[in-house]
């Protein structure tokens, strides 16, 4: 999955905001939990699944790994993937999720890593982000290009990444379903 995406100045947190109820919404529905791994956003996707009441019941935790050591320390992202690619790389993001999930026993893992600039990083240029989801028996990851502002592409990618996983809620609720009616 990638995008290209101009950042709007006016109510995308507004935005995360419902996508961060829909997904603790979806979360709870199925009895399962959510942790975050966090690279350029700093924790903004954090903030915003603990600003809705109730968050407790399905989020699990955090890791905010902004230096490229901790991804690996902390997190368990391949060194060697770490010194031949940089931090910038879908795998990276990919093994964010995936790290953050074990580490912290969620049901899904979410990370987020990018430039936001203002200079480029790891042979990136600003905008480039990569955010990914961790669940049972799925792993997705979205490749963006944003525009805007280094706020704005913080919020776009914090949006982004509630928006993949509620996407990816919403499919795994509907095989569930479909297993249950006979796969019909």
């Amino acid at each position: 999955m990638t995008g290209e995406a101009a950042c709007k100045t006016n109510g995308a947190a507004g935005d995360s905001g419902a996508i961060a109820a829909d997904v603790l919404r979806l979360l709870a529905e199925s009895d399962a939990t959510v942790a975050v791994a966090e690279s350029l956003t700093g924790g903004m996707v954090a903030a915003e699944l603990t600003a809705v009441p109730g968050a407790s019941r399905s989020f699990r935790g955090s890791v905010t790994a902004y230096a490229t050591e901790l991804k690996h320390q902390v997190l368990g992202v391949d060194a060697g993937l770490l010194e031949a690619e940089g931090a910038v790389n879908p795998q990276v993001a990919e093994e964010m999720a995936a790290g953050v999930r074990r580490l912290l026993g969620a049901s899904w893992g979410i990370a987020t890593t990018g430039v936001a600039g203002p200079d480029p990083q790891d042979g990136q240029p600003v905008g480039t982000v990569f955010v990914a989801v961790a669940g049972p028996g799925s792993r997705k990851t979205a490749a963006l290009r944003l525009k805007g502002s280094r706020a704005e592409i913080r919020r776009e990618s914090a949006r982004t990444v509630l928006e993949l996983l509620a996407s990816e809620l919403r499919d795994n609720r509907r095989g569930q379903e479909t297993e249950q009616d006979g796969g019909i």
